[in-house]
C-alpha cells in the first residue's frame, strides 16, 4: 500500500465544538460518494470509533501517541488504512492538548505532525462573529509545524450570522470549508462516560449518523475538503504498515463469533499443536476494545470467539482463555448478575487456572459483587460506583509474573471509570502505577491478570504471545 494515503484531521479549540459530528458526517459522506473510508481517533477513546464504523463500514481504530508511542502512529495509521482511497482522523480534546505534563504528547496537533496530515478546525461559532478570526488566527499559527487547511464553522445562528463570519475569516487567512446550522437530530445521548456505544442503540445510531452524513454534505464543500487530504503527500519516516505477525508467531488463525473452523484432515493435532480458543467478551456491556488486540491474539494462534455475557449462558465450546475488555457493567449489572449460569462458567474457567485478562469494566465483572449484586466471585473484592471520575494516562511496571507480562515489563495505560473496587489489589498487584504518587493497583491470582488499565497491546506484541502460549499449556 503507498504511504500517501490521502488524509484529513479533524481538530477543534476545545470539547464540545462538534469535532465527532463532523468528523463522522465527513467519513459516511465519502462513504456515499463511493470512496473507501478510513476510520480513525487520536487517544484513548472507544465510543466514537463505534459511530465510525457505523459511518464507514470499516473497524474505528485508534492512534494514541502516549499509549503506543510517537515511532507506532504512522505503522498503525498505514495498518488500519490499507485499500482505503481516504482517511479521516478525529481529534481528541482541543487540538493541542495533551497527555498532561507531558507537552504535546498525545495531543491532536501532535498525531496531525507525525502523519504530516493537513488539519480541519471546527468551531463553535453560536457566541461570537467577528472574535473568530482571532480565534482561528492563533490556532493557525500557534505551531508552524501544524497545517491548518481549513475551517468548518458549527452552530450558526443565520445567513447574516454567517456572513459575519465569512468577512472576519478572509483577514485570518484560513479557507472556510463548510457552514453548519444548529441542527438537533445529529445529538447523540450521553451519559456517565461520554457519548452512548453504538452497541446499545444500533438503530438510532444508525439514524444519528445518517443525519451527520446530511448535514455535512448540505453544509461542506466536499471537493474541496477531498482536494486538501489529496495534497497531503506521504506519510512521514518511510514507515511501513504495522503487522500483528511476527517471525515468532504461529500460524494466523481468523476470528469466528459462532462456528468453529472446519479441523484439517490428516492426523489428529495433539492440544499443543491446536489452536487455542480465546473467548472474548462482546455485546453492550463490554465494548471497549482496540481492534489490535483480536488481531495479535488471532496472530499468535488463537481462535479468537465473541461471546456475549449479557445472553450467552455458556463460554465458547473449548475456551482455553477469555479476555473480558471494558465497557459499561454498572449499567447492567442486574441483567449481567441474573446470567448465574454464565457467571459460575467464568469462575470454573478461573479457578481452573486458565489464563483470564480482564481491563477496567472486566475488573469489575470477576468481582464478588457490583453495587450489591452478584457477580463471578473470582475476586475477593467488591466494586461499587461513585461520583468521582478517575481519567487519566499512567505509566505502570507489572509488579509479577503474570499471564500478560513477566515482571518488570512496563507499560503504558489510560484509566476512565467512575467506580471503586475494594480492596484496590490484591496480595499480588498486577501493576506499580509510577509517577507523584506511586501506587499499586489490580490482582493477579491463579491465571487471573485483572486491572483498571487499559493497555493497548500494539505497544507490547509480547503480551498477546505469552498469553496465547499460556492457553496451549494451561
Amino acid at each position: 500500500m503507498s504511504a500517501s494515503v490521502p488524509r484529513l484531521v479533524i481538530a477543534a479549540p476545545s470539547s464540545g465544538s462538534g469535532k465527532t459530528t463532523v468528523a463522522t458526517g465527513l467519513m459516511a459522506a465519502f462513504a456515499a460518494r463511493g470512496l473507501a473510508v478510513s476510520p480513525h481517533k487520536v487517544g484513548p477513546d472507544y465510543i466514537d470509533p463505534g459511530y465510525h464504523a457505523l459511518a464507514t463500514g470499516r473497524v474505528g481504530r485508534n492512534l494514541d501517541a502516549y499509549l503506543c508511542g510517537p515511532e507506532l502512529v504512522g505503522p498503525l495509521f498505514l495498518h488500519g488504512a490499507r485499500g482505503c482511497d481516504i482517511a479521516v482522523v478525529e481529534g481528541v480534546m482541543g487540538l493541542y492538548d495533551g497527555a498532561a505534563g507531558e507537552g504535546e504528547l498525545a495531543s491532536t496537533a501532535h498525531v496531525a505532525k507525525l502523519l504530516r496530515a493537513p488539519v480541519v478546525l471546527v468551531v463553535d461559532a453560536s457566541s461570537q462573529s467577528r472574535s473568530v478570526a482571532a480565534l482561528v488566527h492563533g490556532f493557525a499559527s500557534w505551531d508552524p509545524e501544524v497545517r491548518v487547511g481549513g475551517v468548518i464553522l458549527n452552530k450558526v445562528a443565520s445567513d447574516r450570522h454567517e456572513e459575519l463570519l465569512r468577512e472576519a475569516l478572509e483577514q485570518a487567512g484560513v479557507p472556510v470549508l463548510g457552514v453548519l446550522r444548529r441542527a438537533p437530530q445529529v445529538d447523540t445521548p450521553s451519559r456517565h462516560l461520554g457519548l452512548v456505544p453504538v452497541a446499545e442503540r444500533h438503530a438510532a445510531a444508525v439514524e444519528a449518523v445518517a443525519a451527520m452524513a446530511a448535514q455535512v454534505s448540505d453544509g461542506c464543500d466536499l471537493g474541496a475538503l477531498e482536494a486538501l487530504a489529496r495534497a497531503a503527500g506521504a506519510v512521514p519516516g518511510g514507515s511501513a504498515p504495522w503487522t500483528p505477525a511476527s517471525p515468532a508467531s504461529p500460524a494466523h488463525h481468523p476470528t469466528r463469533s459462532d462456528e468453529r473452523l472446519t479441523p484439517p484432515s490428516g492426523p489428529a493435532l495433539s492440544d499443543e499443536q491446536r489452536a487455542p480458543v480465546v473467548a472474548v467478551a462482546g455485546g453492550a456491556a463490554f465494548t471497549f476494545s482496540y481492534a489490535e488486540h483480536t488481531e495479535l491474539l488471532a496472530a499468535a494462534g488463537a481462535e479468537v470467539v465473541t461471546f456475549d455475557p449479557l445472553r450467552d449462558e455458556e463460554l465458547p465450546e473449548g475456551t482455553r482463555g477469555l479476555v473480558i475488555g471494558g465497557g459499561f457493567p454498572e449499567v447492567y449489572a442486574s441483567e449481567l448478575s441474573a446470567n448465574e449460569p454464565l457467571r459460575k462458567a467464568v469462575a470454573a474457567l478461573a479457578e481452573s487456572g486458565a489464563p483470564v485478562a480482564a481491563e477496567c469494566a472486566g475488573l469489575l465483572y470477576l468481582c464478588r459483587e457490583l453495587d450489591g449484586l452478584p457477580m463471578c466471585g473470582v475476586l475477593d473484592a467488591g466494586a461499587r460506583m461513585t461520583e468521582r471520575l478517575t481519567l487519566g494516562y499512567r505509566d505502570a511496571v507489572a509488579v509479577g509474573d503474570s499471564v500478560l507480562a513477566a515482571a518488570g515489563t512496563r507499560m503504558r495505560g489510560h484509566e476512565f471509570h467512575r467506580t471503586v473496587v475494594e480492596p484496590g489489589s490484591g496480595a499480588e498487584p498486577a501493576w506499580g502505577v509510577r509517577g507523584p504518587r506511586p501506587r499499586v493497583e489490580g490482582f493477579v491470582e491463579r491465571g487471573v491478570h485483572a486491572s483498571y488499565l487499559h493497555t493497548h497491546w500494539a505497544s507490547e506484541p509480547g503480551v498477546a504471545r505469552r498469553f496465547v502460549e499460556r492457553c496451549r499449556t494451561s
